[in-house]
């Protein structure tokens, strides 16, 4: 990691922590989105599901920071998944985010019962090769899934965006992916809705470093090497989440914490999950 960014294996770099966007809608949305810019965020995620690309394109015209500075992600539906639906969706997506290209675009889920997802990786392959979008990944892929994308297709996804937080550490398929140069991103990384922040092994380690033990989360995921998205429409919240690149944690601190797993939350298992 260098000045907070990771290379990834198509040689584009990512921030190394993002903003979430699900969620932030309307004008209170926008607003938060171009405080969180102001404030230092570079990476910012959304999808054509969330609802929400008009309010993200009227961000990043606000804000002074140049477009060549930020990385914005969307995603592809399912019920867009198919070769000529995936170039269609895309286009729309890119008219409501108002960009030139896009700089991440991802498959949202994989809907393997339609098992259309190789097609609409094709298909994202002749957009990166366009240059419309500079780099393509997936979200919510297992190892069999990225195998038969290599397999069919002979490319490989840069990036996959799962389901990652101390109760769900993703072990395997984090070697997965290291194995093969995919970065890992982390979706909920803060286990949202849940009793994570209040674990006491977290307030432990969070007093040692003089940091919350939402910024102990966000450090334990740089230090395994993949890329947090937190959202929050509170702004000292969003400052906080950013500060924590000077929070290092030693081997054992970062086994503690992966030692509260307990699995998936959200019950949304790709093998069965369909989302259109």
């Amino acid at each position: 990691m260098t000045a907070h960014a990771y290379a990834l294996a198509d040689g584009n770099t990512i921030p190394a922590i993002g903003l979430g966007t699900y969620g932030l809608n309307d004008q209170a949305g926008v607003e938060a989105i171009v405080s969180a810019i102001d404030d230092g965020y570079r990476l910012i995620d959304t999808a054509y599901n969330y609802g929400n690309e008009e309010v993200v394109a009227e961000a990043i015209r606000r804000t002074d920071v140049d477009r060549s500075d930020l990385f914005v992600t969307t995603k592809l539906p399912g019920r867009h998944h198919g070769l000529e639906e995936t170039l269609a969706s895309f286009e729309q997506s890119r008219r409501r985010l108002d960009l030139d290209w896009v700089d991440l675009y991802l498959i949202h889920w994989p809907n393997p019962k339609r098992d259309r997802y190789v097609d609409s990786w094709r298909s994202m392959i002749k957009l990166k090769e366009r240059g419309v979008v500079r780099s393509i990944g997936v979200s919510n892929f297992t190892p069999a899934m990225l195998d038969r994308l290599a397999q069919e297709t002979g490319l490989l996804p840069v990036v996959n965006q799962v389901e990652l937080h101390p109760y769900f550490p993703q072990t395997e398929l984090r070697a997965y992916h290291a194995e093969h140069s995919i970065r890992t991103e982390s979706w909920s990384p803060l286990a949202k809705r849940t009793e994570l922040l209040g674990e006491p092994v977290l307030a432990e380690i969070a007093a040692a470093h003089e940091a919350t033990p939402a910024q102990v989360v966000l450090a334990w995921h740089l230090a395994l090497g993949a890329v947090p998205i937190p959202k929050s429409s509170d702004a000292a919240r969003r400052r906080e989440n950013l500060d924590v690149f000077d929070i290092e944690l030693d081997d054992a601190e970062v086994d503690a914490i992966s030692g509260l797993e307990r699995g998936r939350l959200w019950g949304a298992d790709p093998d069965e999950h369909e989302e259109l």
